[in-house]
Order: C-alpha cells, then structure tokens, then sequence
C-alpha cells in the first residue's frame, strides 16, 4: 500500500459515503486526508505501522482506523458494504445521465439490476414499471444510455488538482501518460484522458479501483468512469504513433484541427517538426493562445511565495511549519498573510494580532535564517474602499494582499471603484502589495465578479500594484485568459498558492500552470525575483 493507493482507497471511501448520505464535514475529512496522503513525501504505511499516524494533521481516530486496516488487509470491509449498498455502478451512469443517486439506487432495487451490463439489458417497457419513472424520464434514459462514449462528459468540471491526479493515477497503473484537459492544466477538466503505448492496457480497466465501469471498448479506445460519474478515456497506440496519439489526446479539438492531418511519430516533437510548426507546450495548445515565448515560465522559476495563512487565521500550520516546509522546497522567501477581522466567517488578526504575530515570525526568522519569513497580511477590502487595518500597522508590514471578501454581486463600477480606491492606498502604493483573487470565482459555486479589469489594469500600472495569480484549486483566480490580458497592458503578476496548509504550499505548480496557459515569463512574476530586487522592483 504506498501513498497514491492509500489515497485512492480514502477517495473511494468518500465518495461512496456521500452517496450514502453522510455528512459534508466526514466526506471532506476523508478527501483532504486523501490529498494529504497523496503529497506526503513519508511512507504513510510505515508511519501507520509506527503507530503515529495521528501527527499528520487532520488525521483523527476514525481515519486512522481505516488506514490501519488497509496497511493490515489492504482492504476496507465497510467499503466493500458501502459497494454493495449504494450500487456505484449504476450511480456513476446515473450521474452522466443527470439522475441522483437515490433514484438510481431505486431503480437498481426495481428491476434487480446492479451493473451498467443489466441496465442496458432491460426492457425499454420495464422502465416505465418503475415507481417514479415516466415516459419521459424512460426515454431520457434509454437515450443517454446509447450515447454513452468517447465523446461523453460529466455534467460538471472536475477542479484541476483532482483531475490531474486521477489521470496521473490510472496512467500510472497502466503504464501510460495523462492527456486532456488536465494536461493543459484547464481550470475545470471536462475531458480527461490517457494514452497508453499497447492495447493490452485496454483489458485491465476492470481492475482499476479508480473505475466502477467501462461504458465502450474497441480495439484502440475504451472509456471507463468513476463513481462521480467522471468519463476517463484510455487511447493505446503504439510506440511508433504514440506522440501522435499523445498531441491529438492533449490538445483542443480547435486546436488540434487546426494543425491538419497528423503524421504518425513516436513523440509529440517529432509531430511538430514534420509539419513545419515550432513545439508548443500542452498549456498553451489552446486556439486562441498566443505564441510560447523562448523563456515560458517554469515551477523551478519561483523563489518565493507570498500569499499563505496560518494558525493565527484559518490556516493549519504555524508560521515556523511554513517556513521550514517552503524552506525545503527551495524557496528563500514567503509572505505569511493572515486574515483580518471584516472577513468574519474565520478568525482574523487586528493590530494587537498582527503586532504579536511579529515576534513569532522575529523568532522563526532566527531559526531560519538565511531564509525569510515577511510580516504581510491579507487585508479585507471595506465596503467604502478603505483597508480593515490601521494605517499605522499597514506601514509596518512587507508584504500587503488586498482582497475583497464581501459583496462580490455589486454591479460593475461599484466594485471597481471599491477595489480602484483601495488600490490607491497609501499602503499599497509605498508598500509591495497585490490585488488577491480579483475575480472572486468558485468553480462550479461562484462565477467571476463585474470588476472592470481594463481599469484595474491602469490603476495597477499607476500604483505597482501586483495581481495575482491564485493557486488554490477553486479559484485559479486570474485565470490563464486573464493573465495574458493583464500582461499585455504591462502588469506585472504573482503566482501565489493561497496554502492554509503545509500541503496547500502544493498548489504553486496549479498557480504556474495557470500562468503559462496566459504565456507568462519569469520576467513578468514578480516571487521569481530574489527577495532584495522585490523590495526595490519600482
């Protein structure tokens, strides 16, 4: 049982308890204890053997019972009950047809069927005997069972740092690469794929945990899906034509029309220079993405990261945990920015708050030295545009992120003149500071505010205010369109992971990803600067 599984089986686990009908808070548990697991450069297994699993934060007593039964078995036998419970099968067709659970499971009940094999098997009269199942609903169903396929999606996106591991998982265990939206690193994958070099991966999609069915097979191509009813499709080619098959699975469907007929090579350079065209990494193999420059930005580019919380907020870890985890990254900087109070649904710092958290990063920064820790905060933008903190503390600190929290539905130039005032703060304009999240987004929550990002644009150049690039899987907040605009108009961007944990500190390379795809130098990053050039970047 090494980490990728033990994560997987906790994933599953989640994800049938919801089905089940548990509580948000257990299934989350379960999920983060799973990204946990899987970012834990330690072996989990050895340190369940140990006995001290419960020092890795956020495993409690239920979670680390299961995890020792699965070090112990290398099975879950209450997973196996929840398996025969909740008929995963039939709900992840269901979930691609746009029916609930709970109306799968009734209909599995009904007509004695638990796989996608007897559903498709019954007949067409048999479903209108269902409780609850009319004519309409019948024939929705016997429709979407047909057009189950290589062309099926889910009916939501799956967040980038879940559908990248997914693809990485099943590619993994077949020896394959991961291709689709992940690999272009999209905020929300609808397409995930992955290739595989012979057609004898095809047969072992039955034996991967991560599929509950396979919906097609062929010769070449099959399509399984998980129990979220998330599409994954498998493409084997051979080693001669497999960079083909790679370039073809990777790009947009725009994208990869526009190239013309592709010749069979065995790598996705040699595809490119038989049609005469320069390489293009898979994050800008979009249509409408500009040209790479010679100098894309890469995850070994950042220094520094300067947006992240900790137990003085909402965070998880203390400042001296971040500080010695970023250190072992290879960082020589970050920016522990906390809360203020306006944010109200967590715990936020006041100037008493921020003046102690100044000794506690004073001492960190004697253990850590020549590595350092800057006092900065993330500062709520008020409804007027004024700042949630006294001018006095706002001169103190290094690092400033100002971010609006609240009123995210405000029309246009009410948002923009909030966030344009606050802007033109004494303390972000003689201070380094960044505009947080501009947007506001929660993928598949929240869509983009109204701010007027052409006269952000402006200000920003007025100011030196920085925008960010967020990295917490949700937000991706600005997005890859929007970094290009914002360098167009010559502002200059940070790629921060907005981590409320040591693990969160992960989610630079979602941030970095989210950059190329608006083609973004190192030159254009601000926290890829050694941390002196920061200070005197105007």
């Amino acid at each position: 049982m090494d980490n990728a599984r033990l994560a997987e089986r906790l994933d599953a686990f989640a994800a049938l308890l919801e089905l089940n009908g548990s509580s948000f808070y257990t299934t989350r548990a379960y999920r983060r204890a799973a990204e946990l697991i899987r970012t834990t450069p330690a072996d989990v297994a050895a340190v369940v053997r140990a006995g001290r699993v419960r020092e890795l934060r956020g495993i409690g007593p239920g979670i680390e019972a299961r995890l020792r039964e699965l070090v112990e078995t290398g099975e879950l036998a209450e997973l196996r009950e929840l398996e025969s419970e909740v008929m995963p099968e039939l709900v992840a067709v269901g979930r691609l047809l746009g029916l609930s659970p709970k109306r799968m499971r009734e209909l599995g009940s009904a007509l004695d069927v638990r796989t996608l094999e007897e559903l498709r098997a019954v007949e067409p009269d048999r479903l209108e005997s269902v409780p609850g199942i009319g004519p309409k609903t019948a024939a929705r169903i016997r429709e979407g069972l047909a057009g189950l396929g290589g062309e099926v999606r889910p009916r939501h996106g799956l967040t980038l740092n879940r559908a990248r591991a997914l693809v990485q998982e099943i590619a993994s265990a077949l020896g394959g690469e991961p291709a689709g939206d992940p690999r272009r690193y999209c905020d929300l994958s609808t397409r995930l794929a992955v290739v595989v070099p012979s057609t004898g991966a095809l047969i072992e999609l039955e034996q991967l945990p991560q599929l509950v069915s396979v919906l097609e097979r062929d010769d070449d191509h099959a399509v399984g899906v998980t129990v979220d009813g998330i599409p994954v499709e498998v493409i084997a080619a051979g080693a001669d034509g497999f960079g083909t098959a790679l370039l073809r699975a990777t790009g947009s469907p725009e994208y990869v029309a526009s190239l013309g007929p592709l010749p069979k090579r065995a790598t996705e350079e040699d595809v490119y220079a038989a049609i005469g065209r320069p390489f293009r990494p898979p994050e800008l193999r979009e249509l409408d993405a500009a040209d790479p420059p010679p100098d894309l930005l890469e995850l070994a580019h950042v220094r520094g990261d300067l947006h992240m919380h900790s137990t003085a907020s909402d965070g998880k870890a203390t400042v001296l945990e971040l500080g010695l985890a970023a250190r072992d990254l290879g960082y020589e900087y970050i920016a522990i920015c906390d809360h203020t109070k306006a944010v109200r649904v967590v715990e936020g710092l006041d100037a008493d708050g921020l003046r102690r958290q100044a000794e506690e990063i004073a001492v960190a920064n004697e253990q850590l030295a020549p590595f350092r820790i800057l006092r900065g905060s993330e500062c709520d933008i008020l409804p007027d545009g004024s700042l949630d903190l006294p001018d006095d503390v706002l001169a103190e600190l290094e690092w400033v992120q100002i971010s609006l929290h609240a009123g995210q539905r405000a029309p246009a130039a009410e948002l923009t003149a909030r966030v344009v005032e606050a802007m033109r703060h004494a303390a972000t304009t003689t201070a380094d500071s960044c505009l947080s999240h501009p947007l506001g987004r929660i993928l598949n929550h929240r869509p983009e505010n109204a701010l007027d990002l052409d006269h952000v644009f402006e200000v920003a150049l007025e100011t030196g205010v920085a925008l960010e690039v967020n990295g917490l899987p949700d937000r991706l907040d600005l997005s890859g369109t929007h970094v290009r605009r914002a360098l167009a108009a010559g502002v200059r961007i940070v790629c921060s992971t907005d981590a409320h944990s040591v693990r969160g500190l992960g989610n630079m390379a979602l941030s970095i990803g989210t950059a190329r795809r608006g083609g973004a130098r190192p030159a254009d990053v601000l926290n890829t600067r050694p941390l002196q050039e920061l200070f005197t970047r105007r």
